[in-house]
């Protein structure tokens, strides 16, 4: 499929700035469901009016793309919001990092995929996604990036190159994945804060802050006192979540109804 070139890993990169403890709203993985989005940003707004968090930071905890019918859509809209409103934070998911290096390098493969599947592989989701774009998947294999690096706008290139890998508030840590435990957070390896589920999802360490993380997907938003997962499987047609979480790390699911208190549980 055309020329392909080595994807350089990202380096670990926060969002730039010192962050005070504060209460903070995270959005789970969407997964290119545009009206799941919209749906969420308003039930932020109605939780903001009603307490008083017009401040208050709002992170997407990354997964826009990939499976749902509306990526370009709902990477458009989160790349002009993360442009016009300072609250707002979009992290780098495994899927974002897919089309990413699919359109700068070619790249189909990751190196934590099973033999034989990429990113084009039906379950995948990079089909969708780039049909959201108006590329011709079912084009001749080498015509299909030509096609989607011409298609896919290059704002939407910038913000998937910039987008940040973790950011924290006080004892609040986001990233996509989760983090190795034992090691220091600014010391992680990106790919772990994207892809990591075993050694993290089964640990019961203090992590230090709480690691707020997507990713895998789960019923409903879990709280294990030392990481919240917040991936309600929109990809595959379960809600998508968004949650209050204050300093304490305490947190509650918005919902239509109002704020549903999430329950601690045992850690791992």
């Amino acid at each position: 499929m055309g020329r392909q070139t080595a994807a350089k890993p990202l380096a670990i990169s926060a969002r730039p700035g010192s962050f005070a403890p504060m209460s903070i709203y995270a959005i789970g993985d969407i997964h290119g469901h545009l009206d799941l989005a919209h749906a969420a940003l308003d039930l932020i707004e109605t939780d903001r009016a009603k307490y008083g968090l017009s401040d208050a930071p709002l992170v997407q905890i990354g997964d826009l793309v990939d499976r749902g019918p509306d990526s370009a859509s709902v990477v458009d809209l989160f790349a002009k919001l993360t442009v016009n409103d300072p609250r707002v934070t979009c992290l780098i998911g495994n899927h974002d990092v897919y089309l990413r290096n699919f359109i700068l390098h070619g790249q189909l493969r990751d190196g934590r995929l099973r033999p034989g599947i990429d990113w084009l592989y039906h379950r995948m989701g990079g089909r969708d996604t780039l049909r959201s774009y108006d590329v011709n998947v079912e084009a001749n294999p080498e015509d299909i990036l030509p096609e989607a690096q011409m298609r896919v706008p290059a704002t939407h290139v910038e913000f998937l190159k910039n987008m940040p890998t973790h950011i924290q508030f006080g004892d609040l840590f986001c990233t996509h994945a989760g983090i190795r435990p034992g090691i220091p957070l600014n010391n992680q390896d990106p790919e772990d804060l994207y892809w990591i589920r075993e050694g993290f999802l089964d640990s019961d360490a203090d992590h230090g802050p709480l690691i707020i993380h997507g990713h895998t997907p789960v019923d409903q938003v879990e709280h294990h006192g030392n990481r919240l997962a917040i991936d309600t499987g929109a990809a595959y047609g379960g809600p998508l979540s968004a949650v209050v979480i204050d300093p304490d790390g305490s947190a509650a699911l918005l919902t239509p109804s109002g704020r549903q208190a999430v329950s601690r549980h045992a850690a791992a």
